[in-house]
C-alpha cells in the first residue's frame, strides 16, 4: 500500500489548483520538517476515511514529517500548534501520529475562511530538544 504522503501528492497532482501551496521543507536544528497545508476537499474519500478527516469546503489539514538531516530517518516527535488569523483568532493545532512502514506523519486540521491568512507556530519536541516551524500562507476556498 502507499503511503498517506504519496496518496496526497497524487491527489493534489490530479486537483491542480492555486489553493494548494506545494510541500515545504525548512530545516530546523538536526531536522529537515516537511509540512503542507491542504484544503481536505483535495483528499479522496477514501484517504479522508482512513484518516478520520471530514472533508470540507472550509477545513485545511496541516501535513508534518521530521526526518533526520543526515540519515534522513523518520523521527517520532511530540508536535503540538496553533494557527492564528490577522484578527487574532486563534485555533490549536491538535496533531495525530500516522505511522506507514518507516513513514511517520502528523496531521492536524482546522477550519478557515475565504482568503484567511493564517500564521502558524508549531513546536515539534524530542527529548530536550524543541524547534519551532513558523510560516504563513493565504487560504481560498
Amino acid at each position: 500500500m502507499k503511503t498517506f504522503i504519496h496518496l496526497v501528492l497524487a491527489t493534489l497532482l490530479l486537483a491542480c489548483s492555486s489553493a494548494v501551496l506545494a510541500e515545504q521543507k525548512k530545516t530546523l536544528g538536526d531536522w529537515d520538517v516537511h509540512y503542507m497545508v491542504v484544503d481536505t476537499t483535495f483528499l479522496t474519500p477514501e484517504i479522508a476515511k482512513a484518516n478520520n478527516i471530514i472533508r470540507s469546503k472550509n477545513r485545511l489539514l496541516v501535513n508534518i514529517s521530521v526526518l533526520d538531516t543526515q540519515t534522513q530517518a523518520a523521527q517520532s516527535v511530540a508536535v503540538m500548534g496553533n494557527a492564528r488569523d490577522l484578527m487574532g483568532a486563534t485555533q490549536t493545532l491538535s496533531f495525530k501520529e500516522v505511522k506507514e512502514g518507516k513513514a511517520i506523519y502528523y496531521l492536524a486540521t482546522l477550519a478557515y475562511d475565504d482568503r484567511d491568512r493564517l500564521r502558524f507556530a508549531i513546536d515539534i519536541t524530542q527529548g530536550n530538544n524543541t524547534q519551532t516551524l513558523k510560516f504563513e500562507q493565504t487560504f481560498y476556498q
